[in-house]
Parts: structure tokens; C-alpha cells; sequence
């Protein structure tokens, strides 16, 4: 049966910052696909909140308090887990922040915080979990949460463009170096999604509505649930010679040009 190409079950999955919306959707595939999953978050109400909903959806998940930016607390943090949960197969280094600020007006501190939390944070996590996962010569899965901002820019968020434009060639870069341990590093880059945070962008005649919309040949948002699968096919046999790809959920916005304006 072919259907074990995507089955998860021994595996546990570390997925940062799920707590809610498209982490958590991702977080719950690799759960009902088998997985024993670890979620983290700065937050412990956060955390407890999350777990409630986990629950809903008949997983119980292990929660560690921890900032992915500290070098020494996510490197214990990784060494908790291991110790209680089990070694990490599956890092989703999903945690992530964004500051929408004209690049004239940002102050430096705050270009930094965005590069620390979205582009730094993936490198301190990935590099502890695979050293473990090279020490114990077991391979391994890391996915990236990239954006459309790894390859598009946009104004007023030049910080996240940056941060995630460097995730993408982190992916890259991490791919090629650990490849010859059996580690496949890949990337998802999310289009633009129906969340709680676009709940007030997302209704009929908001101009960014319209243009979201116009400017995706699918015709809708994403939903949570639209990213499951691709989480679940680079968290799994099934991708063992994929390594160093950035897969966009986009509905095709990258492959067009747009709507003529007559259209």
C-alpha cells in the first residue's frame, strides 16, 4: 500500500509557535497522520490555551516554554524534549513575527527583532535538532516556513521580505550541507491565507480583498487546512529525495502575471 510513503506513526514532529491558525492546522496533519507532536511558544497561556484546542481534535500534544532566538534556552529546550518526548524527527520551524512599518519610518531595533524571530530563530533550532538527528545517524525532515515574501517584495515590510527572502536560501544552504546525512531541508511558502489576522482585510469591497482575489488565479484565500497535505508529503518518506525546495501553497499566484485590467 502506497499509503505508507505518508504515514507518520514513531515519528515525533517539533513545530514552533503553533498555537494557532496556520501552525496549528499544519501541527494537527502531522498529529493524525501518526505523529507524536511537540509544540513550543514564549507563552504559556498560549500554550494552554492551544492545547484545549488540540484536544478538540483528539491530540494531546506536549508543550515546552522556550524563545527559539535564545541560543542556550532552545538548545536545552531541544534536549528537554528529547529526553522526555523523544528525538526530534520533524522540526516545522513556524514561529514567526511581522512588522508592517514604511522602510523610512523602521527603526533598526525593530528590523532585527524580525530578522532574529523569523530568519535567526530556523537557523539556532535546525542546527541543534540536526545535530541529533546526526548523531544518532537517523535522518531526518526540516521544513521552513517561508512566504510569498521569499520572492516577491511588498511595501512596508521590508524586514519580513528580508527575514524570509534569507530563509530561503538558508533552506538551501542547510540542504546541501546535511543531505549526506539523509536530513531533506524544504520550505512551504504560504500564499495569502483566511486567519484570524486577515478576518478584517477579508470582506467584500476592502480594496486588498479585491486585489487578493484578483491577484490569485484559485479566485479565493487559502484555508489552514490548505497546507496539510504539503506539510504531511515533506514531513515524510514520501519526499526522501526532495531536499532544498521551496513549495508555494498559493493558489498560482507566483505562476501569473495577473488579470488584465479588461478581464
Amino acid at each position: 500500500m502506497i499509503q505508507h510513503l505518508f504515514d507518520l506513526t514513531g515519528k515525533t514532529a517539533l513545530v514552533t509557535g503553533a498555537t494557532h491558525g496556520l501552525g496549528m492546522a499544519m501541527a494537527v496533519a502531522l498529529g493524525k497522520s501518526g505523529a507524536k507532536i511537540v509544540v513550543n511558544d514564549i507563552s504559556a497561556e498560549r500554550l494552554e490555551n492551544a492545547r484545549i484546542e488540540y484536544r478538540k481534535e483528539g491530540l494531546d500534544v506536549a508543550t515546552y516554554v522556550f524563545d527559539v532566538t535564545d541560543e542556550q534556552k532552545a538548545e536545552e529546550g531541544i534536549a528537554k524534549i528529547e529526553a522526555e518526548v523523544g528525538p526530534v524527527d520533524i522540526l516545522v520551524n513556524n514561529a514567526g513575527i511581522i512588522k508592517r512599518i514604511p522602510a523610512v519610518d523602521m527603526a533598526a531595533a525593530d528590523f532585527r527583532q524580525v530578522i532574529d524571530i523569523d530568519l535567526t530563530g530556523p537557523f539556532i533550532m535546525a542546527k541543534f535538532v540536526a545535530r541529533s538527528m546526526i548523531k544518532r545517524n537517523a535522518g531526518g525532515k526540516i521544513i521552513n516556513i517561508c512566504s510569498m515574501m521569499s520572492e516577491l517584495g511588498r511595501e512596508t515590510v521590508s524586514a519580513y521580505a528580508s527575514a524570509k527572502g534569507g530563509l530561503k536560501m538558508l533552506t538551501r544552504n542547510l540542504a546541501t550541507e546535511w543531505a549526506k546525512f539523509n536530513i531533506q531541508v524544504n520550505g512551504i511558502g504560504p500564499g495569502y491565507f483566511a486567519t484570524s489576522q486577515t478576518a478584517p482585510i477579508r470582506v467584500d469591497g476592502h480594496p486588498f480583498n479585491d486585489f487578493i482575489l484578483s491577484r490569485t488565479p484559485a479566485g479565493r484565500w487559502g484555508e489552514p487546512e490548505d497546507l496539510q497535505g504539503t506539510v504531511i508529503f515533506l514531513a515524510s518518506k514520501a519526499s526522501d529525495f526532495v531536499n532544498g525546495h521551496i513549495v508555494y501553497v498559493d493558489g498560482g499566484i507566483l505562476a501569473s502575471l495577473g488579470k488584465a485590467s479588461n478581464e
